[in-house]
């Protein structure tokens, strides 16, 4: 994959600055993969895009649900968490299908097996760097 813009943020309140300001540049339906170590701010970023959509509510990192729900303003958001997913196919069970086709926005955390099945994905990396945390779109 090449590597087309990076972007560094000194502070969790930039990165969450920066998610309200991207959901805007993201079309309807659009498909959002977070890579990045535990801690590397893929929930504060999800939070900021969920801001930015609108929406007021609690942002939690699905962890341990797998998937949350929020509804926006704008439409349905998914956030996913495959971390603990042994086979895509366990995603789909639960409905991943149908709720991408729904949502305004789908961001899926740990979701490498996911890439080929949605081609037109975004791919941002998130990754500690000394002066704060670079955020990296791969595709």
């Amino acid at each position: 994959m090449q590597v087309t813009e990076h972007l560094l943020l000194k502070t969790p309140e930039a990165q969450f600055a920066f998610g309200q300001t991207l959901v805007s540049q993201l079309p309807t339906g659009t498909v959002l993969f977070l890579e990045g170590e535990m801690g590397a701010g893929k929930t504060t970023l999800t939070q900021g895009l969920l801001k930015g959509l609108g929406f007021t509510g609690e942002v939690n990192s699905p962890t341990y649900a797998l998937m949350h729900e929020y509804p926006s303003p704008e439409g349905l958001v998914l956030h996913v968490d495959a971390y603990r997913i042994h086979h895509p196919d366990e995603l789909y069970e639960m409905g991943l299908d149908d709720y991408v086709e729904r949502c305004r926005l789908s961001i899926i955390e740990w979701g490498e097996s996911l890439y080929a099945d949605f081609p037109q994905g975004w791919i941002l990396k998130l990754e500690y760097v000394p002066d704060g945390r670079k955020i990296t779109r791969l595709r």
